[in-house]
């Protein structure tokens, strides 16, 4: 059978596995960037904290994914559970450090000058520190996103939804008739979602960052 047979042939059940990754993906990074945002507010004003906060960040990214979702199963089963929890915490740990170094990265003059004319410390977040520490947050997200769908096609092997399923399909038995086909159906459904929502992450920057704002270091989002 050829790939185009084999996407005519399955293309309902590869519509239904992408449909789960992605929405996998989505609920994680909701997740993962409203814990990251949340811990960065709170860690960006203490030195100690922050740099906590970054150090504990770069050592969970260094673990491999398939160990943690590993330990995790003992603990919340197979399934959907322990591909969120592991989704959401690689997730989160990019967007907690992107959200640390943006506020950091404020000019301190446009902070006193919203106090001076008045707004409390949750307006100043809401309408001068947030929105300039937005640019390489949504970066963060944006790179989270690309590194939580390979990370969701791994989390299969503890029968996670999504295309990674076809993937170990494919490598489980590849000797099969339609091994090659599985696992690449798997891969370009994963790139393409990749894409897609890279396109719209492109959209939300062009919506809500103001041409004049850029990221640290001068690179616009």
């Amino acid at each position: 059978m050829s790939f185009w047979e084999y996407l005519g042939d399955r293309h309902q059940q590869l519509l239904t596995d992408a449909g789960e990754q992605a929405g996998i993906v989505f609920l994680s990074m909701v997740m993962a960037t409203l814990l990251g945002v949340l811990t960065g507010l709170v860690t960006c004003r203490s030195e100690r904290a922050g740099s906590l906060a970054t150090t504990a960040s770069s050592a969970v990214l260094a673990l491999p994914a398939l160990a943690v979702i590993g330990l995790l199963v003992p603990v919340v089963g197979l399934g959907t559970a322990p591909t969120v929890i592991a989704l959401t915490l690689f997730g989160l740990m990019p967007v907690m450090r992107s959200t640390v170094v943006g506020l950091r990265a404020v000019d301190p003059s446009l902070v006193e000058a919203a106090t001076g004319i008045g707004m409390s410390r949750p307006m100043r977040l809401a309408r001068v520190e947030l929105p300039l520490a937005w640019p390489p947050i949504l970066t963060a997200i944006r790179v989270s996103t690309r590194m939580l769908m390979g990370i969701a096609a791994i989390a299969a092997y503890a029968s996670g939804p999504g295309l990674g399923k076809e993937i170990f399909r494919g490598l489980a038995f590849p000797d099969g008739e339609n091994a090659l086909n599985e696992v690449l159906a798997g891969t370009l459904g994963i790139i393409i979602l990749t894409l897609l929502f890279d396109v719209v992450y492109v959209l939300v920057g062009r919506l809500t960052i103001s041409g004049g704002i850029r990221a640290p270091g001068g690179t616009r989002v």
